[in-house]
């Protein structure tokens, strides 16, 4: 792995929030105001989901467009960009293996971009959670 050439954006990178963040939280009051209830951060699944669905087994996730490679709106800096392509391609390695582990355990991964409206995010799990038997 090619490293980080600038120690005080690796320093700026790693305080940089992985969770309760804007989208997610807007997300999360979302749900809560239709009457979803869920879990935060399971870190005993794959990947530690955002926001966990229990009783439909449906892990959600809040993708950052630059740190998950958003096909509308993420991009690879010209700095650095051969350690950059790397990173963000782990990271995208990262997301497919990670539902495949919650497949093989029965739970449905939904990915949410940070630019969708928390209106379609929300309309798009309810239509999942509508589509999972109940697992009560």
């Amino acid at each position: 792995m090619v490293k980080a050439k600038n120690e005080v954006v690796s320093g700026q990178m790693s305080r940089m929030p992985r969770e309760s963040t804007g989208p997610e939280i807007s997300l999360r009051r979302e749900l809560h105001r239709r009457g979803i209830r869920f879990r935060l951060h399971r870190r005993d699944l794959p990947g530690t989901p955002d926001i966990v669905l229990p009783k439909d087994r449906i892990a959600v996730f809040v993708d950052g467009c630059f740190w998950h490679g958003c096909a509308e709106h993420g991009g690879i800096p010209k700095h650095n960009n051969e350690w950059w392509r790397e990173k963000l391609e782990k990271n995208r390695e990262r997301d497919v293996r990670k539902d495949r582990e919650l497949d093989l355990l029965g739970w449905v991964p939904i990915h949410i971009w940070e630019h969708e409206t928390v209106v379609e995010a929300a309309d798009r799990i309810e239509t999942v959670r509508g589509a999972r038997p109940g697992f009560d």
